[in-house]
């Protein structure tokens, strides 16, 4: 049986190292792809196309999002930021898990779109842990750090729209356990319909002695 690939929707708060995890992930396991965005920025030096982004200009940008070759996009700092759809697609098809790391609105539009698409919320062990992770960064200020804290404030009210929380606290185990949940979404029957439509076919068939 084929096995097609699910697209995995993560989302948390900053500072519950969803960048980490994701790291982690596609590193001790080969069955993830990283979904790469797509963007009407210029490459910083060091940035490879395909890599980093897929760089295009605005004018060939604003086309695909008219021909709905784009799941979801945003703007930001005057540049446009989405996830092409023809490369998810194809490492989904390819059996691919893929991995699209989004806030809480762009990932209900890509609901809508992937209906049997896996939605996973990182929290941190606690919020006084949240706070404590953001400052160890050592790379924001007091004033950065509470809109990041209020932001997740704001970003709790919709957690009970995803399909499991996982909570990092020791990243090993998180590792290990966003995996065992994909795995045991691959046996659910909604992604296996194709597969018990034939059982039932070829059980139909023995039972009438053919």
């Amino acid at each position: 049986m084929e096995r097609k690939g699910i697209l995995l929707v993560v989302s948390g708060f900053s500072g519950a190292g969803k960048g980490t995890l994701m790291k982690n992930l596609v590193e001790t396991y080969d069955n993830y792809a990283l979904s790469i965005s797509m963007t009407t920025r210029k490459p910083r030096e060091g940035e490879e196309e395909g890599k980093a982004y897929f760089f295009v200009e605005e004018e060939e940008f604003l086309q695909k999002i008219k021909e709905e070759k784009v799941i979801e996009y945003a703007q930001y700092c005057g540049h446009y930021y989405g996830t092409p759809r023809e490369y998810v697609e194809e490492m989904l098809y390819r059996g691919k898990d893929v991995i699209l790391e989004i806030e809480i609105q762009g990932a209900l539009k890509v609901k809508k779109q992937f209906p049997d698409a896996l939605l996973l919320f990182i929290m941190p062990p606690s919020a006084e842990e949240l706070k404590r992770r953001l400052v160890g960064r050592g790379t924001e200020t007091e004033q950065v750090i509470k809109q990041r804290l209020l932001r997740a404030v704001e970003e709790s009210e919709g957690i009970e729209e995803y399909d499991y929380i996982l909570i990092n606290d020791r990243l090993e185990d998180c590792v290990e356990e966003l995996n065992n949940l994909v795995m045991a979404a691959h046996s659910t029957p909604a992604r296996n319909q194709e597969f018990i439509n034939n059982i039932r076919k070829e059980l139909k068939s023995l039972s009438k002695g053919e």
